[in-house]
């Protein structure tokens, strides 16, 4: 027997959004006055949303806890999978030693405190948003920067504004896989609309960080460099999230832009060296030197990273280790158990892709690169324990807020608040961006935000006549805008700028900031939604037969060949050099 949704469970529909509200105000209430912890704040609203889902809704308990379980599972894989293999790389890089030449090599290429923080804080940070994500992008530029002789202030902020660029394509994509997941719509037009509205921000995002840092008049003396840096991200960001989805946009562009604004500096320099005035020296020996390989070798996880995850998202390698390696089942009792006042019946279908899931292509680039940065395997698992350790409340809140999501979803409590929202008509799409920024500012992450909310952003275009890509990639470009003031970056940036204890003079540092690029989206989303639609990308959901069709594997296993050669040639060389010269000075 089918249950059937009630989206106006008291026949007045004030009166259900109120009742509907509560747990989101709750979470509200409880981070933001109670500044409880995240994973306390996810599980109290989980269980508040059962209870109203079970006694106002009228949703089974089986039901809602089926719901809640399903959420939970999917937010343990591929979501938390994805994440604890993206900090276990990073982490083997850092407990290698090889990071301090990574650190040291960002920071010689130049002593200009204005193109310091557009390599480290714009362009690097953006390729640790992408690789390990999860606030280390904030925490390590913001600490390179002190390093380099940065005003802790200043370091610390232009940080937290630098990293609204990358968030949502953060830890490999993961705010959009949730986004998709949770709304329905396919992650490459998510993905593409998404990245059809950032670049737009990202161009300007450079001339702009150094405008807060040292004024208009000394970021015109740097234009061409400025220009670089913003033109050369934004369009790798642009074509990355259009023709290879959600996953390398970070990567790319960050690389991209390191080694473009480099070239360039090879044949520009500025007329004067800006510094901070009484600023204190650096922390950094810049006499010491690294040759090539000792490079190669220190970026050699990350680089791993990058082929594994362009190969794991081509089609063909897809669809073999979906064939090899894809167990899926109907979550028992909840599968077409509940049926929308529309009649559409939800399947609730689980998806174990162990094989072509990107935490995989992940954990694979790890394992390659633990003897390539030269540690054992033995040193490799302490690693792994240690970031399970370190993860551990991290994993916690995101099953937690997925269950959430789920459970508000299911009972139709979603559906209630959109068709509230629902009522500022045409004007909707111009909000849509301000609902992601509060789900950011609130959880700290994108990732969460669009769990709570993609599903009230598609369903509340839905009702108006506007593209639900619209609205949902809205969710997650607003979001990215809301990370520099939300309490947890700010105790993230102040922790790593030495500002701990003055993270009030830092939120109201970055807090106009936020407002100002928040307006900048909520116009462009409002564009996209009524005066340029053809920026929309045509994109059809899957059905049932589509997603179960026998794919072609034929140019996999070759594709899976070639990927192979290629990693064996790599670590070969890596070797050759590091057999070269095996000694690796200190940075400091």
């Amino acid at each position: 027997m089918k249950w059937t949704q009630v989206i106006d469970p008291f026949g007045n529909i004030i009166l259900s959004v109120l009742v509907a509200a509560v747990p989101i105000i709750f979470i509200f209430w409880a981070l933001i006055i109670k500044k409880m912890k995240g994973y306390q704040a996810s599980l109290i609203a989980t269980a508040i949303a059962a209870l109203i889902a079970i006694t106002v809704y009228g949703m089974p308990v089986k039901l809602a806890a089926l719901s809640i379980g399903h959420g939970a599972l999917y937010g343990l894989f591929p979501i938390c999978w994805l994440v604890i293999m993206a900090v276990f790389l990073f982490n083997i890089t850092v407990k290698s030693g090889q990071f301090e030449i990574i650190k040291h090599f960002m920071a010689s290429i130049t002593s200009d405190r204005r193109l310091q923080a557009l390599l480290i804080a714009f362009s690097f940070g953006s390729f640790l948003e992408g690789t390990a994500g999860f606030g280390a992008p904030v925490a390590i530029t913001a600490a390179m920067l002190v390093g380099l002789g940065f005003e802790p202030l200043y370091a610390a902020g232009i940080c937290l504004i630098a990293n609204t660029a990358p968030v949502a394509f953060g830890s490999i994509g993961i705010p959009i896989t949730v986004a998709s997941q949770v709304s329905g719509i396919p992650e490459l037009p998510i993905s593409q609309m998404v990245g059809r509205t950032l670049p737009i921000l990202s161009v300007i995002l450079p001339f702009y960080l150094v405008t807060i840092i040292a004024g208009v008049k000394k970021a015109k003396e740097i234009w061409p460099a400025v220009m670089v840096s913003g033109l050369s991200f934004a369009f790798l960001q642009w074509f990355s999230s259009n023709y290879l989805g959600p996953a390398l946009p970070d990567v790319i562009a960050g690389l991209g832009s390191i080694v473009c604004l480099m070239a360039f500096l090879r044949f520009w320099k500025p007329a004067t060296i800006w510094r901070f005035a009484n600023e204190p020296a650096p922390t950094f020996n810049t006499d010491v030197t690294y040759s090539g390989g000792q490079i190669l070798r220190a970026w050699s996880p990350f680089i791993m990273l990058t082929i594994m995850v362009i190969a794991w998202g081509m089609q063909p390698i897809k669809d073999v280790l979906n064939t090899l390696g894809l167990s899926q089942f109907e979550v028992p009792g909840l599968h077409n158990a509940i049926q929308g006042e529309d009649g559409v019946v939800l399947a609730k279908v689980f998806k174990l892709n162990y094989l072509s899931a990107a935490g995989t292509a992940i954990m694979i680039a790890a394992l390659v690169a633990i003897p390539l940065v030269g540690m054992k395997f033995s040193e490799g698992a302490a690693v792994l324990m240690a970031t399970l350790n370190q993860l551990k409340f991290p994993v916690l809140t995101i099953s937690a807020v997925l269950g959430f999501a789920y459970i508000v979803n299911d009972s139709g409590i979603t559906l209630t608040l959109a068709a509230v929202l629902a009522n500022t008509g045409v004007l909707f799409p111009f909000f849509a961006p301000m609902l992601g920024w509060l789900g950011v500012f609130i959880t700290g992450s994108d990732t969460s935000a669009n769990a709570l909310f993609s599903k009230l952003q598609y369903a509340t275009a839905a009702s108006i006549g506007v593209d639900p890509v619209v609205t949902v990639a809205a969710n997650v470009s607003g979001g990215v805008v809301g990370k520099m003031i939300s309490p947890q970056s700010i105790a993230v940036a102040a922790a790593a700028g030495d500002l701990v204890g003055k993270e009030s003079q830092l939120f109201r540092f970055t807090v106009k900031h936020s407002f100002i690029m928040l307006a900048v989206i909520c116009l462009i989303t409002l564009a996209q939604a009524y005066l340029v639609k053809s920026i929309i990308p045509v994109y059809e959901m899957l059905d049932s037969k589509q997603m179960s069709a026998v794919p072609d594997v034929s140019k996999g296993y070759i594709y899976l060949l070639g990927l192979v050669a290629v990693v064996v040639i790599f670590a070969s060389l890596i070797f050759i050099n590091s057999k070269k010269k095996t000694q690796v000075p200190d940075a400091v």
